[in-house]
């Protein structure tokens, strides 16, 4: 199944919506957004998630409804990762705070509407051709193992090859023009630096989509499910982005976490004709990954800030408690 025409009907309805309260009307002005306000349009969107899950829950039975929120979760804690890029290629182009959500706004209206094309090419090839399904496994596995063994990702936004083709057609100019993507100097056309971080922000969600997309077609080939559950993760990043811009020390695990979900999926892809994991279990697993990667995080942190008050040649709480 593929969702009647009117449940896209509906989705559509509803993302445009609120992207239109969100950013039309919410966020219209470019301001500095705090760490309060990006956990409340947080708790927002993965509430919106939710509540679309429940109501696929009512049209399509509870296997879709598990099907949509499994997606939605592997998708949006991949979104972690491509987020901490955000973060270097904002640092690289010293982008000023107040013009970092206008640059986020029309990525994810992009990726937006790359997400369909991905999606739909990578359910007709599945659909074709079984054996891409294997492929799609191995890519998702060597991904998984690269993220895992990699240390520090070294990111060189200027030597992007979307951007370098680009300023083969128009130059950049050297500084910023308010929220500008586009100013005219001596009566020539120059994009902004803001646009030139849109580029790069936009080809590096391109090569996220390529690791994303292959791991919820793990979990469902349903293009409704996988579409929908998608545009959730999506819109999201952008609160997340100024969220974990802020917290992003707290879970130095988390990075783990994501890789062992990759190569998972990669695994239940390539086992497809041999055992197909329920989804119930393929939901467990993905948010005990996840579970254990914060709980690492939060514990093995505790227990390095020990070992440096030992260290530094004062005795811990414990030890006090200890000598008593």
């Amino acid at each position: 199944m593929h969702g009647e025409a009117w449940m896209w009907a509906v989705f559509a309805g509803l993302v445009a919506t609120v992207l239109y309260i969100d950013l039309g009307v919410l966020n219209r002005r470019a301001h500095v957004i705090s760490l309060k306000e990006a956990g409340g349009w947080c708790t927002a969107w993965v509430s919106l998630a939710l509540l679309f899950g429940i109501w696929i829950y009512f049209r399509l039975g509870s296997q879709k409804a598990l099907e949509f929120l499994t997606g939605y979760i592997i998708e949006y804690s991949l979104s972690v990762d491509n987020m901490f890029i955000f973060i270097v290629i904002f640092d690289y182009f010293s982008v000023p705070r107040q013009y970092q959500p206008r640059v986020l706004h029309w990525g994810i209206l992009g990726a937006v509407v790359m997400r369909l094309i991905f999606i739909l090419a990578g359910v007709k090839l599945i659909h074709a051709f079984h054996w891409i399904i294997y492929v799609f496994g191995g890519m998702l596995i060597f991904t998984g193992i690269k993220m895992l063994l990699q240390k520090d990702q070294r990111i060189e936004p200027d030597k992007n090859p979307v951007l370098r083709l680009f300023k083969r057609f128009m130059p950049i100019a050297d500084s910023y023009a308010g929220e500008a993507f586009f100013i005219k100097e001596k009566a020539i056309w120059h994009a902004t630096p803001l646009f030139a971080t849109l580029l790069v922000v936009e080809a590096s969600d391109l090569v996220f989509a390529v690791d994303s997309i292959p791991a919820i077609l793990a979990i469902t080939t349903d293009q409704f499910i996988v579409y929908t559950s998608n545009v959730f993760a999506i819109l999201g990043l952008r609160s997340l982005f100024f969220l974990l811009s802020g917290v992003m020390g707290l879970f130095r695990f988390l990075k783990v976490g994501i890789s062992i979900i990759l190569c998972y999926v990669g695994v239940k892809m390539l086992l497809v004709d041999v055992y197909k994991v329920p989804i119930g279990a393929s939901l467990g697993i993905v948010l005990g990954i996840l579970a254990l990667s914060i709980l690492a995080s939060i514990l093995i942190k505790k227990k390095a800030a020990q070992e440096s008050r030992k260290i530094e040649g004062g005795p811990s709480i414990q030890d006090k408690d200890n000598q008593r």
